[in-house]
């Protein structure tokens, strides 16, 4: 298959190919004429660095777990470690979604004088968010905010 058939198969432009070449973590097979071939598993194999790319593996750590022959050879720590990282990332975003969507339907005059958006502004500027770790606001914490701002 060449490089524009793949390109046009996979979705991945034929520039990104040739970079993904040069990193090591796809091969050609040869040329037909001046166009790079690619054997059939190609397409297995970029949607492999997809799904690191995706899951937030560097194209290094990639390389890494794409054998010389481009067969996967995952390290199952890494995968796990990853694994937590996302859990703290979905952590953190939801965390920041509860909050921004308390804020937008919150009776306070202002966003600024609601408990829980100042809460939200404080984990920020304490890096809490942006940081290593997210404080989770509390069900109690969370209904003492709302009945603050339905002024009960």
């Amino acid at each position: 298959m060449d490089i524009a058939e793949v390109a046009k198969r996979s979705g991945v432009s034929a520039s990104t190919l040739r970079f993904y070449e040069e990193k090591g973590l796809i091969r050609s097979v040869g040329r037909r004429g001046l166009r790079r071939v690619f054997d059939a598993n190609i397409l297995e194999q970029l949607a492999l660095i997809a799904l690191g790319r995706a899951s937030g593996f560097s194209l290094d750590e990639i390389a890494g777990m794409l054998g010389s022959k481009g067969q996967p050879n995952i390290d199952r720590e890494l995968l796990i470690s990853k694994s937590e990282e996302l859990d703290k990332t979905i952590q953190k975003l939801t965390a920041m979604r509860d909050g921004l969507r308390h804020a937008a339907v919150c009776s306070a005059p202002s966003h600024m004088e609601c408990p829980t958006f100042r809460r939200l502004l404080g984990l920020a500027a304490s890096s809490a968010i942006n940081g290593e770790g997210v404080k989770k606001i509390s069900k109690k914490q969370r209904l003492i905010d709302y009945k603050i701002t339905q002024g009960k």
